[in-house]
């Protein structure tokens, strides 16, 4: 694993399955002190209610502090720039959580920190919550590999990231998004050469049914976000015939699992009480951010274990 987690695709299919085991162990042990005297830095362009609270309780149950880093106290770019900030809070912490408008910000901050740098989202990808979603995922299948994931919406950060860990950890994925609104080329193309190695499939259409289709998970986001609001009604006029509803999520396996990263806007991109279906494991997601987190945080900033040489 390199220094940072700017994107999923830093991760190998290794790393996800240990990140994943022992965000499972540390969900059934509770508080542990492994990180006693470290510190985290929140620093935040973007307000968030997940990120924020299950990153500062992450550092808190493992026996860590962290710093919340308002917008207008650093003001990146702005009032300092941004590889001032980087090297200002190397000398004050121990690792850096960084929820930036532009993926360019989060570039470079690693580039000039001295500590690791996890993206707590991005423009281009949100990958501790495609992670917790994995998590969440094998805590329902018991596996991985082999499920079919359909994603309708938006090709967003979100989807950019599931597209990544599905690509690394061989679960087939298929995003149902209207013209115009694809996964970029260059995230496909290197998609493409994860799922290459792992057996994933990848598949793109613009018919919701079509993707959902003995799926096993449905999975959908908001269709604005990340300072597209001027495009509100464009994209609902765009969007709407991609609601996921009951009526969709019946074309997708009877055991499929919904999901969906929150904020949710009901009436939009889901039904109003969706979130309550049996097949909604959408707080699950969101109390799995905790867990996984936790993890992450343990695989930065632990020293490995050394490996011991067999006789």
């Amino acid at each position: 694993m390199t220094k940072d987690l700017l994107s999923v695709s830093d991760l190998s299919h290794a790393e996800i399955e240990q990140l994943i085991g022992q965000a499972l162990a540390m969900k059934q042990r509770g508080i542990q002190s492994l990180l006693s005297g470290k510190t985290l830095a929140l620093l935040f362009e973007k307000p968030s209610l997940r990120t924020r609270v299950s990153f500062d309780l992450a550092m808190c149950q493992l026996g860590g502090h962290a710093i919340y880093l308002s917008p207008g106290e650093v003001g990146l770019g702005r009032r300092e720039a941004i590889p001032d900030v980087a090297r200002v809070l190397s000398r004050y912490v121990d690792v850096i959580a960084a929820r930036t408008f532009s993926h360019q910000t989060l570039l470079i901050l690693a580039e000039h920190s001295s500590v690791p740098v996890i993206n707590a989202l991005s423009d281009m990808e949100h990958p501790c919550q495609a992670l917790a979603d994995l998590l969440t995922i094998y805590e329902k299948k018991g596996r991985l590999a082999g499920l079919t994931l359909a994603f309708i919406g938006d090709g967003n950060n979100v989807a950019n990231s599931l597209l990544f860990a599905a690509s690394i950890t061989g679960m087939n994925f298929c995003i149902a998004s209207p013209p115009g609104y694809e996964i970029k080329k260059e995230i496909l193309n290197q998609s493409r050469e994860l799922a290459a190695g792992s057996g994933s499939k990848i598949q793109l259409t613009n018919e919701p049914g079509e993707a959902v289709k003995e799926a096993d998970v449905v999975y959908t986001d908001v269709w604005t976000s990340m300072g597209q609001e001027a495009e509100a009604e464009k994209r609902r006029l765009a969007f709407s015939g991609y609601q996921v509803n009951d009526k969709l999520l019946s074309l997708a396996k009877k055991d499929a699992l919904f999901m969906h990263p929150l904020p949710a806007h009901h009436g939009e991109e889901i039904s109003a009480q969706l979130l309550d279906s049996p097949q909604s494991v959408v707080f699950d997601q969101a109390e799995n951010r905790l867990h996984l987190q936790k993890a992450l945080l343990a695989k930065l900033l632990l020293p490995a274990k050394p490996r011991v040489a067999s006789k």
